[in-house]
């Protein structure tokens, strides 16, 4: 994965929103280390070790980084199992490397995988993973639309948007939602929010450390205005509230799922949401 001489990669191009893929990397490839691992990627241990960036910055490696990928992952199987020749599109996709675990899982499928991100991200990638006929990248921003123009619809098209609409004024991710949903019928989309109240107090962003603070979330939607995007959106057939994935230990195998479901705590937690489009 490194250069033949050995040498890291430098990855400090990355910054704003963009650095946020090295935060989640590191989560998801200190959670696949652990002795109890809840994720199963070793391409993410890979690609920390080949990169040459300050990771203890960010302070927190926690596993929700680990279970919203592995909510991700879940919705995506179920669809590809159904459209095995699918085209995949990672809108924002970071340094994800959510195609090998699925390749993984769904050895026999040949769907095809679409990653749309900024040129120095998209660069990072082509330096650091493996090349393959099923993958193709697109240098620009999840927000300019013609990326849909490049999307084999044929059969059939999963979206994810890991990590991205939080980060997007208001307007911005209902215009991606809208337009998603009015191009792809057939098709899914799954996204992820934090709960409510992280704009409301942390406007300039949380800390994760001293050292680093996460950029601004102005979007967020609550369970109840999510399951609403039925009604309001054209062209969106179902909405549905995927559940908190267990992870380890006490809180996180027991609590956290368990509150994630109840009804009372439902608008003030964040949401793993799925949308199919009719």
């Amino acid at each position: 994965m490194t250069h033949a001489d050995g040498e890291k990669i430098d990855a400090s191009a990355l910054e704003g929103v963009s650095e946020t893929a090295l935060l989640t990397l590191n989560g998801r490839a200190h959670q696949a280390r652990h002795p109890k691992a809840i994720i199963d990627d070793p391409m993410a241990i890979r690609l920390v070790e080949s990169i040459d960036f300050d990771f203890d910055k960010f302070g927190r490696k926690g596993q929700e980084m680990a279970l919203r990928s592995l909510a991700f992952d879940r919705a995506a199987i179920r669809y590809l199992t159904e459209h095995p020749s699918a085209t995949v599109v990672a809108l924002a996709e970071g340094l994800q490397t959510t195609f090998w675990r699925l390749n993984a899982a769904l050895p026999d499928a040949t769907f095809r995988w679409l990653t749309v991100d900024f040129e120095p991200v998209i660069e990072l990638r082509r330096r650091l993973l493996p090349s393959s006929p099923r993958i193709k990248s697109l240098a620009q921003s999840a927000l300019d639309y013609s990326w849909m123009d490049a999307v084999d619809t044929s059969n059939g098209v999963f979206i994810t948007a890991e990590g991205l609409l939080m980060y997007l004024q208001s307007h911005e991710a209902m215009g991606l939602i809208t337009a998603c949903a009015n191009r792809f019928a057939g098709g899914q989309m799954i996204f992820d929010l934090p709960p409510v109240l992280v704009k409301n107090l942390a406007p300039k962003g949380l800390r994760s450390s001293r050292r680093y603070r996460v950029p601004p979330m102005p979007f967020s939607l609550s369970a109840d205005q999510l399951a609403d995007l039925a009604h309001t959106v054209p062209g969106i057939r179902a909405v549905h509230d995927l559940p908190m994935p267990k992870g380890r230990g006490f809180f996180f195998e027991k609590v956290f799922p368990a509150f994630w479901q109840l009804k009372l705590t439902r608008n003030f937690r964040g949401a793993y949401t799925l949308l199919e489009f009719g």
